[in-house]
């Protein structure tokens, strides 16, 4: 009785709402053909893959790439570079949207607001490669932005594109700047959507600026942080390949070679695609457990989560 109940009040809902049905078919459509359907084929690191005969048709491995993989004198090394890039990003790119958002919230003159806006929400429209040109370009040890300024005042600029130790925080800085402006929109509408009688009690109540800010602001924000850093740290060990691999070089491969650079040289390069194939899978495994753990940790702490 209640499935038959169901079928009717499905076809209803199709009938007078199918203009938002119709909506996500194609969105759909692109998650399905070529999110769900490929990850079919993640059989291959099980498999010695060859053209010839196919995703299929090749003949069973095990997890004999896996362990060629773990007993690789690189594994940890992957590892430790992919980590500590990653949660150096997240630490130091986390806060700054926020705190970009809170102050232009509090800024008053329509202008320098929307000034402020543009400078920084601009960057995120530039592409990974000019942005990696335009840092090479900038801290290029003899024709830079950086080493001319040192130069000014007499002094030798060090080589940040060939030191290693140096490696990370162009990465991470340069992404934030690329990026930090985008991230406050998302806190900006947030804060768009908290009721306006709270701002009118703590002015009732004498609250200063900083106050309404702690007592407000950051409560009303809150949700919203919890759920990206869910997602930032679901995605620690998938940080960006682009711009790590365009800022590598021979001099920073020390700590420029992540996980995802090793991939794309393995799979494409090497044309070791069962390899690829298991280094990745055992990727995304990572950051499907780090994802539910975190998610399990933030719905006993505070509350909120992603389900």
């Amino acid at each position: 009785m209640v499935a038959n109940r169901g079928k009717p009040g499905l076809r209803r809902s199709l009938r007078r709402h199918w203009q938002l049905y119709l909506l996500i078919v194609l969105p759909l459509a692109y998650f399905v053909v070529f999110k769900y359907v490929p990850m079919t084929n993640s059989v291959i690191a099980f498999k010695d893959y060859n053209v010839v005969d196919g995703i299929w048709g090749s003949p069973w491995a095990g997890l004999q790439h896996f362990t060629a993989f773990f007993s690789n004198p690189v594994f940890w090394t992957l590892v430790r570079n992919t980590l500590l890039l990653s949660v150096y990003f997240l630490l130091a790119g986390f806060p700054i949207p926020i705190i970009l958002a809170l102050a232009l919230n509090e800024i008053r003159q329509g202008f320098f607001k929307r000034t402020v806006q543009l400078v920084t929400y601009a960057p995120y429209f530039i592409s990974t490669v000019v942005i990696v040109s335009m840092t090479i370009l900038i801290l290029s040890p003899r024709i830079g932005l950086v080493d001319q300024g040192f130069g000014f005042f007499g002094l030798d600029a060090p080589d940040f594109l060939g030191n290693a130790d140096y490696f990370r925080h162009i990465y991470v800085w340069s992404d934030i700047w690329q990026t930090a402006g985008y991230s406050a929109v998302i806190y900006m509408a947030a804060l768009a959507g908290i009721d306006p009688s709270l701002y009118e009690a703590a002015r009732v109540d004498g609250a200063t600026r900083l106050q309404k800010i702690i007592n407000v602001d950051i409560p009303g924000i809150m949700p919203t942080a919890v759920i990206i850093l869910i997602l930032g740290a679901g995605n620690i060990m998938a940080i960006g390949f682009e711009k790590a691999y365009l800022l590598q070089n021979p001099l920073n491969l020390g700590q420029s070679e992540i996980i995802a650079t090793y991939v794309y040289k393995t799979g494409l390069l090497n044309a070791d695609f069962s390899q690829a194939a298991a280094v990745g899978l055992f990727n995304s495994v990572i950051n499907l457990v780090l994802l539910l753990g975190v998610n399990v940790i933030s719905k006993r702490v505070s509350g909120s989560g992603l389900w």
